[in-house]
């Protein structure tokens, strides 16, 4: 979360965005002047001096200095990768201690094993000295970064501009907590609700105001530059709610929630507190960027080394379905992707629709009698997916991700099925954690839906591994439509 100063004087009197009337009168509304966000992160303060300080023996003692530094390297990768760079409300040393101990454990043993089978036992012992020594050293470090970091919210030098959304009971006492403790490095700017109860005798919350409706989140945000977004007690039903703190605007924010909606209750979540009051800090899916990236050159690589490798059981294939079925050994259907895109799967054909308007709107059920003994073969083993390596390779899909479906039944299914369209936040994939946890064919849709958007909150490179290891075990346990 970015470093932004406040300044009480520089507050300017202005209308609510809302044109309901507010808690306040118009005329004793505080917003805050905009300010522009310098981008100033913990991580900034807290990454260099873990690496100096991890670093420092192999300084010293430079017999093992490349050893040293490729610890200290492993150690960063893994805290970043823990989420272990993201500034607690809560700050303690003694909170991060088995975290960090057992980050920096762990890639000291990484580095030792490897040192073990190329160096002497003596050298080992050496290394794993100096290593204890960085232990100690990182520790010191982190009480230090803390003490800065703690020093600079209570001086009220770093305060984060925040929303509150909703504004009953338990919002209005995270209201005094974050007045009375600046420890916390919140700021709240006002709160946006659809109700109007809060209490006008408290002088702790005189100046909590209304910046407008729950709907009016995003410019809300925009208005009051905030970059963080505390969900307390909101009136509004959590589906709603869910799909107003993940527009792009609101997704910018850091997502604080007191915990209670069960959609947000993610395996990315790191558990934080605010006085006594729990809270969930959410990642936003981070559905671009490096690890996009990353996920696309593995797909590329994955897709050409599979058409190589594959190409004789897929020749197979094309002769065994040409024999059983005519011309036509291909299938093509259109199908939707990320952000509503259509394009063309394609597909071994295992059965022949009636017509084309057939293929668009039939659903295709189970032992359908067009389906030949080739054809449910290739269904059961998925062997009929694989052509869809050429899909991935044009980067029209992924190997992983929720599986493609006919545009007309996306427009039918999204107008049943709450949250099914945000399926399409991601591109589709080959294969998915829906499809590995069973539902394939004839299974409900709501409950596919659901998994598919679990996947995408919790989305990971591991999660991906994961998904392919189990798409493989179905695979060979022929266990298909």
């Amino acid at each position: 979360m970015s470093v932004v100063s406040w300044n009480r004087s520089s507050a300017a009197t202005q209308p609510s965005v809302d044109s309901e009337p507010a808690v306040l009168d118009a005329s004793a509304m505080v917003w805050p002047e905009p300010v522009k966000t310098p981008g100033v992160k913990a991580w900034m303060l807290t990454l260099p001096v873990d690496f100096a300080t991890l670093c420092l023996p192999g300084l010293i003692d430079r017999s093992h200095i490349r050893a040293i530094f490729s610890m200290a390297a492993l150690c960063l990768l893994l805290l970043y990768s823990g989420g272990r760079y993201r500034a607690r409300l809560h700050i303690s040393v003694l909170d991060e201690l088995p975290s960090l101990l057992g980050r920096v454990f762990i890639a000291a043993s990484v580095v030792s094993t490897i040192t073990a089978l190329r160096h002497p036992t003596e050298a080992v012992a050496d290394f794993i000295r100096l290593a204890a020594v960085s232990m100690l050293l990182v520790v010191i470090g982190r009480c230090v970064t803390n003490l800065v970091i703690l020093t600079a919210r209570k001086r009220r030098l770093v305060q984060h501009p925040t929303v509150l959304v909703g504004c009953g009971p338990l919002g209005q006492e995270l209201a005094r907590l974050l007045l009375r403790y600046p420890q916390y490095g919140l700021r709240v700017a006002g709160f946006v609700d659809d109700r109007m109860d809060v209490d006008g005798d408290d002088p702790d919350l005189a100046n909590l105001v209304r910046l407008g409706r729950t709907d009016q989140l995003d410019e809300v945000i925009s208005r009051t530059n905030a970059d963080v977004i505390l969900v307390a007690d909101p009136a509004r039903p959590d589906g709603t709610l869910l799909d107003l703190v993940r527009s792009p605007v609101a997704g910018s924010c850091d997502l604080l929630v007191v915990p209670r909606l069960h959609d947000f209750h993610t395996q990315t979540g790191l558990v934080d507190h605010i006085g006594a009051i729990p809270i969930m800090r959410i990642r936003t899916p981070a559905l671009r960027g490096p690890s996009w990236a990353l996920k696309r050159l593995f797909d590329i690589v994955v897709c050409l080394a599979g058409l190589v490798v594959l190409s004789p059981v897929m020749a197979v294939i094309a002769i065994a379905v040409r024999y059983e079925g005519g011309p036509g050994i291909f299938y093509r259907q259109a199908r939707m992707t990320r952000d509503g895109r259509i394009f063309e799967v394609i597909k071994f054909r295992s059965m022949r629709p009636s017509s084309d308007e057939e293929s668009r709107s039939n659903w295709s059920i189970a032992n359908d009698a067009r389906v030949g003994r080739v054809g449910k073969f290739l269904r059961r083993s998925s062997l009929d997916e694989l052509p869809q390596l050429w899909n991935i390779l044009r980067g029209e899909m992924t190997l992983v991700g929720p599986r493609p479906e006919r545009p007309y039944f996306v427009e039918q299914f999204s107008a049943v099925h709450p949250r099914y369209a945000k399926r399409h936040r991601v591109v589709c994939g080959l294969t998915g954690l829906a499809q590995v946890s069973g539902l394939r064919g004839d299974t409900p849709i709501s409950d596919r839906a659901r998994y598919d958007n679990f996947y995408i909150e919790n989305w990971s490179l591991w999660l991906d591994a994961k998904v392919l290891m189990r798409t493989v075990s179905e695979i060979l346990g022929a266990r298909g439509r």
